[in-house]
């Protein structure tokens, strides 16, 4: 479909596609086996000023916004949802600066996030707190100008490569989580550590670690907005970047269609291509079908958000769940269609069945996501019932 983008918007996309075509693709497989961080292919999105699309220009960024964004994730995915993550990552890092920071914050971290010279990361997630964020255990202690802060964040992409973390921790711990608040804790702060790079089933080369914080002093100032408000920030920032979990979807899902495509076309049996079934047909446009309307509803999602609307928990929560159930579907028809050839490492539909599955757990559980559109449809409703 034509989505009619703008000169700038086509620019972005094919940008990061050439970037995905000549630097992803070659070495995608060998960064998955070795488990390798992608610095490299960084630096390159770096290069073309892609970490700056969604900064405004008074902190060095090209002051787009979230449907850039997405094009350029969408993009990424379509070669490797690992690398594709641990930039869309660094982004769920920024937003609760962007979105609450004071002035001061800003300027002193939003520029170097921009230029790609500083990473980002977020720290919500905690043993305890998966789903349920509300059960969070790390803590913020006030200390004169000083927070300290002790606890454990679980599973946190671009852990140990980024500079730039937020992290949510309890200032009041009597208030559960209307006590919790968000904080800037800069690598190598003293008591700020990591733990072991985790062993996933997919997204292999993008850092995955806990952080561990043991008395880690902060300056007061490092606080973002205000005590009491971090799980807003955090809530309000994954509405945010939701929709970035969806473009990784529609570009995982149109990867894995395109090489079910071109594979069916050149394998032969029964002295024809394999595409001349009407049962391999059928599939093929299904995964079309579904690849094309998830794309429309992240589009609109990513749209809505950039026009100012205030209230859109429901659409990016929608937008992460149908298209990454969608990338699920398309990644395991795409090995179908494959037959052996997909179960197989020489071919990438196996690696992109293994990251497709991660798209369905993180940034909130698309068991979780339905609640939230349930529970906006059910207020919306009263609202209309009154």
């Amino acid at each position: 479909m034509n989505y009619f983008l703008t000169e700038e918007q086509q620019m972005i996309k094919e940008l990061t596609q050439k970037i995905a075509n000549e630097k992803i693709i070659p070495v995608r497989a060998e960064l998955d086996e070795k488990e390798e961080f992608p610095k490299s292919i960084l630096n390159d999105l770096a290069q073309a000023d892609l970490f700056a699309l969604y900064i405004p220009e008074e902190y060095g960024g090209m002051g787009f916004g979230c449907f850039e964004t997405i094009l350029a994730v969408e993009e990424l995915s379509k070669a490797c949802c690992g690398v594709s993550v641990s930039y869309a990552a660094c982004a769920l890092g920024a937003y609760p600066i962007l979105l609450f920071g004071s002035e001061e914050q800003k300027k002193k971290y939003l520029s170097g996030i921009a230029s790609g010279e500083k990473l980002a990361a977020f720290g919500l997630t905690e043993a305890n707190a998966g789903s349920d964020a509300s059960g969070i255990q790390t803590t913020a202690m006030e200390d004169g100008d000083f927070y300290v802060l002790n606890g454990t964040k679980q599973w946190i992409t671009n852990g140990g490569e980024a500079d730039i973390y937020t992290v949510i921790a309890l200032t009041d711990k009597n208030k559960g989580i209307r006590g919790a608040s968000a904080f800037i804790v800069e690598k190598g702060t003293p008591g700020f550590s990591f733990g072991k790079k985790e062993k996933k089933l997919g997204i292999r080369c993008s850092s995955t670690r806990e952080l561990i914080f043991e008395n880690c002093r902060i300056p007061k100032k490092n606080i973002i907005g205000r005590e009491g408000i971090g799980f807003i920030v955090a809530m309000k920032t994954l509405d945010v970047t939701r929709p970035g979990i969806g473009a990784q979807g529609v570009g995982l899902a149109q990867g894995a269609l395109d090489v079910a495509l071109n594979f069916s076309g050149e394998r032969v049996q029964f002295g024809q291509p394999v595409y001349s079934f009407q049962a391999v047909q059928h599939m093929l446009a299904d995964m079309a079908i579904s690849i094309e309307a998830a794309r429309a509803l992240v589009y609109a999602t990513a749209k809505t958000i950039d026009s100012g609307a205030k209230v859109f928990s429901k659409e990016s929560a929608a937008a992460k769940t149908f298209a990454t159930d969608t990338a699920m579907k398309v990644a395991v028809d795409a090995v179908q269609i494959l037959g052996g050839h997909g179960y197989m490492r020489e071919y990438p539909a196996e690696k992109m069945l293994r990251d497709a599955k991660i798209l369905q757990i993180y940034e909130g559980t698309n068991q979780i996501q339905r609640n939230v559109v349930a529970l906006q449809l059910i207020k919306e409703n009263s609202k209309k019932n009154r």
